[in-house]
C-alpha cells in the first residue's frame, strides 16, 4: 500500500522513512553515520516493530530531526509535529522533504552557514633553501563517521602557504607572489576552491574534494611564476587519506615548492649594498584551519578536527 492520502500509514513506511538506505533515502541514513556522502553522525530514530502502532512521539522524533537537519543545511521543508490523539493526516511533502535533505548532505551541505573557524597547525622551514621545500601537515578525526560528517555537513580545511622573513631578493618576491597567487586554498566535500588570481596554472586540481581523495596525493592546485628569469619555479598544494573514504581518518596536505632556476643574482666581489642572502628562496610555511560544523543551527554537537600533526618538513 502506498503512503498516499486516504490509506492507513504502516509501520513499514514509517520505518522506511526513518531507516531506508536505498533511493528515497530515510532520516538515518543521511543524518545518521550513513555512508559515502551520506551522514552527519547525529543520533538515529528508533523504528518501530512489525504491527506496532505508529506513536505521536515516534513522528515527533522524526519531524524534530527533520527540522534539525534543515536548520543547519538551511533547505525549506514542510515538518510539523503532531499530538498525542491526533489524526495523522499524510503529510504530503514528507517523501519530498527527505529527498532534498539528502541531496542537500549528499552536496556537502553548501547552504550551512552555521560554520566557525579553528587553527590546526603551521609549520615553518628551518631556513632559506635552494632548491626543493616540502611539509607536510596533518589533521585526525576520531573516527571516519566524524570525518565524513565533517565534511557532507559544510565543514572544510583552509590551505594558506606563506613564506616567513624579510623580502632580502627577487627570490623571494616570487614565492611571495606564488602564495599570493594560491590565497585561501580550502578543501571542501567535492571541490577545492582558491581565492587568489594570477601566476600561471599548472595543474588545476580544484574538482576534487574530499570524497575524491585516495590514498596517494591528489594535486589540488600547482602555480609557475610568471616572472621572468624564474619561470621554472613552483608552489604545488596536495592532499591524500590515509584510507578509502568510508574508512579513513586522517586528512595530510603537502606543500611543495621548487627553486627550479635556482640562478645567482649576485657573485663575491659585488656585495655592496646588496642584501645578505638574495641568492636563496624563503622559508616556507604550511598552515591549516579547520572551518567546522558548529551545534548552532541544529546538529547536536560541533563536528571538529581531534588532534593535528606535522609529517614532515624539509629543505634541498
Amino acid at each position: 500500500m502506498a503512503y498516499t492520502a486516504g490509506d492507513t500509514i504502516l509501520d513499514d513506511e514509517y520505518n522506511a522513512f526513518v531507516n531506508s538506505s536505498s533511493d528515497p533515502y530515510g532520516y538515518n541514513h543521511f543524518a545518521g553515520p550513513g555512508s559515502g556522502v551520506y551522514g552527519l553522525n547525529q543520533t538515529t530514530i528508533s523504528t518501530v516493530s512489525a504491527g506496532g502502532t505508529i506513536n505521536a512521539s515516534s513522528w515527533n522524533s522524526l519531524f524534530t530531526g527533520l527540522d534539525n537537519i534543515a536548520n543547519h543545511t538551511n533547505t525549506s521543508i514542510t515538518a510539523s509535529s503532531v499530538s498525542a490523539g491526533d489524526t495523522i493526516a499524510i503529510r504530503a511533502a514528507l517523501i519530498t522533504d527527505l529527498a532534498n535533505l539528502a541531496a542537500a548532505v549528499a552536496g556537502g551541505s553548501t547552504g550551512a552557514t552555521a560554520i566557525s573557524t579553528n587553527a590546526v597547525g603551521s609549520s615553518t622551514n628551518a631556513g632559506t633553501w635552494n632548491g626543493t621545500s616540502t611539509i607536510e601537515r596533518s589533521v585526525t578525526f576520531a573516527n571516519n563517521d566524524t570525518m565524513r560528517a565533517f565534511f557532507n555537513a559544510g565543514g572544510f580545511i583552509r590551505i594558506n602557504p606563506g613564506t616567513s622573513g624579510s623580502t632580502d631578493g627577487d627570490k623571494d618576491t616570487v614565492f611571495e607572489q606564488l602564495e599570493a597567487a594560491m590565497g585561501n586554498v580550502d578543501l571542501k566535500a567535492h571541490s577545492t576552491t582558491r581565492s587568489g588570481t594570477g601566476e600561471t596554472l599548472t595543474t588545476n586540481g580544484l574538482a576534487n574534494g574530499f570524497h575524491d581523495l585516495g590514498t596517494s596525493y591528489t594535486v589540488l592546485l600547482k602555480l609557475t611564476s610568471d616572472n621572468s628569469g624564474y619561470t621554472s619555479n613552483t608552489l604545488e598544494i596536495s592532499a591524500k587519506l590515509d584510507a578509502a573514504v568510508g574508512s579513513a581518518t586522517v586528512l595530510t596536505i603537502k606543500s611543495v615548492a621548487v627553486d627550479a632556476d635556482n640562478d645567482d643574482t649576485y657573485t663575491e666581489g659585488n656585495t655592496s649594498g646588496v642584501p645578505a642572502d638574495p641568492n636563496k628562496a624563503p622559508a616556507m610555511v604550511l598552515a591549516l584551519t579547520e572551518h567546522f560544523p558548529t551545534n548552532g543551527e541544529g546538529l547536536a554537537s560541533n563536528i571538529q578536527v581531534n588532534t593535528n600533526a606535522e609529517v614532515s618538513n624539509s629543505t634541498t
